[in-house]
């Protein structure tokens, strides 16, 4: 299908394995797309996320920005209807681009794993649309994947964690083999997903191939007794 790519971006593990899979495929990716969130969200990565503008511009692709002031402030109480109603600024956002775009967009891709309520409202946006979806990392072996991620050369690090068995050390935690393998034994004990599928954690690259120039943070982790945040204080282009 010709035309462009647009790689949905927030900055961490997953996104930024789509993103670098599609153009190790050979995809024509000219924007990258970050979903600001305002409060928690069942379709999006929230943490940190303005730090794709960083990654962005290490990466060399243009960013484009869809803001909470671009969210329904309806208050919804059913989840379905909530993922239905957190799609909409994001498909709003990609009809004005591919309106924009010379040879129109040609799809998007997506970092899903096995979440069926993200994948399946991506898939029915796209179809709305009449694009493509290139999720490289659906349905495959999440152990294999982190596998590939830290063989690529991706640096990883942890900025949030709300499971048990993951306390304040994780925070600011660079996802190494070392941390794959006791989050393996945390899988086997507590059931926490071995790339936090579930929200266990979150996380961002910080450096990988695709990256021209590593992302630096400083920063502090914020305890709150079962969760917390590895509160960025500073982050730059090294």
């Amino acid at each position: 299908m010709s035309g462009a790519w647009v790689s949905l971006f927030s900055g961490g593990k997953d996104s930024s394995w789509a993103l670098y899979q599609a153009l190790e495929q050979g995809l024509q990716v000219e924007r990258l797309l970050t979903v600001h969130p305002e409060g928690d969200s069942y379709m999006y990565h929230v943490p940190a996320t303005d730090l794709a503008t960083l990654a962005a511009e290490s990466i060399g692709i243009e960013l484009i920005n869809v803001r909470p002031e671009d969210f329904d402030t309806e208050v919804v109480t059913d989840v379905g209807q909530q993922g239905d109603t957190e799609i909409k600024p994001l498909e709003a956002a990609l009809t004005e681009l591919a309106a924009t775009l010379p040879n129109g967009l040609a799809g998007v891709t997506a970092g899903a794993v096995e979440s069926a309520f993200q994948y399946d409202r991506v898939s029915a946006m796209a179809d709305r649309l009449g694009i493509e979806v290139f999720a490289p990392m659906w349905q495959q072996d999440p152990e294999a994947l982190v596998t590939a991620m830290l063989d690529a050369g991706f640096e990883i690090r942890i900025i949030q964690v709300a499971a048990a068995g993951l306390d304040e050390s994780w925070l600011g935690r660079q996802l190494d083999a070392d941390a794959l393998t006791e989050l393996q034994a945390l899988h086997d004990r507590y059931g926490v997903h071995i790339l936090g599928e579930g929200g266990e954690f979150e996380t961002l690259v910080t450096d990988g191939p695709h990256m021209s120039q590593p992302i630096k943070l400083d920063g502090q982790p914020e305890w709150e007794g079962t969760r917390g945040v590895y509160q960025i204080e500073d982050a730059w282009l090294d």
